[in-house]
């Protein structure tokens, strides 16, 4: 994985998910300020850098960031609810200035259940025609975005084999299990699924990806969860390559480094934790008894290097 940083150029959104992370809060970012961040990155080694929001694609200024991030040679990519990008012109225009990769955030295949949780009639509908789009463009890789939560919890198979299936220059799924103590989420705690909810469908949408030859990342959910596939995990890499992050939010945590992720980000162990073959490579449960419980976790016993082999030399 290589060293990306992040940066918010927005606060604004066209969508109202019902866990949105990073809500609307009137923050915008000024062309100066954003070649001032690019040109720290660049010192700091950055590999790339994510655009991000609220939805980037929001920020009349993207291009620019684009353009800028391009003449100091950093590839980046933004992470975009779609809906701008079903306008060809528009993707067009981002590509020309320098637009690498996107990342798609999309919930369900099922379109009453993307627009119910995007609170946006449509959504479903702009974000395939997004994807027709982007198999229309060569040189910009495609990842698909995916929260996990209560209602998509036992689809996520059908979810990947619909894209693999429709758009097979897709090769790559990110599924972030939902964040919880954000306030949109607590307002809407129907929305968090517990583990069992999304096990098996899970471990079944994994296994076609591989089968499929596509790759795959998976951000909070312990290893207990994802037998088999523990190199997946995006706290494991992280713990096993010693990486970290740097995000710049539009909001009061500002500049963040993340090196220190686990301690700061909410993560804990379970007394049967002691006993799991894999405690030291895994990050734990997130918001453990607040919102996600203990009484899931369970050890397992498998060999940890096999594991630690597969993510640092590809085994």
């Amino acid at each position: 994985m290589a060293n990306l940083y992040y940066i918010q150029v927005t606060r604004e959104c066209n969508q109202k998910c019902l866990f949105c992370s990073n809500p609307p809060n009137k923050r915008v970012l000024s062309l100066k300020e954003g070649k001032k961040l690019i040109d720290f990155y660049k010192k700091k080694g950055c590999e790339g850098i994510i655009f991000s929001g609220g939805e980037p694609t929001l920020s009349p200024l993207l291009p620019e960031f684009l353009k800028y991030a391009a003449l100091k040679k950093i590839p980046s990519r933004i992470i975009t609810n779609g809906q701008k990008l079903a306008d060809f012109k528009y993707l067009k225009i981002l590509k020309d200035a320098g637009l690498n990769h996107v990342n798609l955030s999309m919930y369900s295949v099922r379109e009453s259940v993307q627009d119910f949780l995007a609170d946006n009639p449509g959504s479903l509908k702009n974000i395939l025609k997004a994807l027709e789009n982007l198999g229309k463009i060569k040189g910009i890789a495609v990842n698909i975005n995916t929260v996990i939560n209560h209602y998509n919890a036992g689809h996520l198979l059908e979810n990947v084999n619909f894209v693999v299936e429709n758009f097979p220059f897709v090769n790559h799924f990110v599924w972030n299990n939902l964040d919880p103590s954000t306030t949109r989420a607590r307002k809407n705690k129907g929305t968090i699924a517990k583990l069992n909810e999304f096990e098996l469908s899970l471990h079944e949408a994994m296994a076609y990806l591989a089968n499929n030859k596509k790759t795959f990342r998976v951000e909070r959910v312990p290893l207990c969860y994802l037998a088999g596939f523990e190199d997946a995990s995006t706290e494991t890499r992280k713990i096993v390559k010693s990486e970290n992050r740097k995000t710049f939010f539009l909001d009061k945590r500002g500049f963040l480094n993340e090196e220190d992720w686990k301690s700061k980000r909410g993560y804990s162990k379970s007394q049967c934790c002691r006993n799991c073959f894999l405690n030291s490579i895994c990050a734990g449960l997130y918001r453990k008894d607040k919102y996600y419980s203990s009484k899931e976790l369970y050890p397992v016993f498998v060999d940890k290097e096999k594991i630690v082999n597969k993510i640092v030399y590809g085994e």
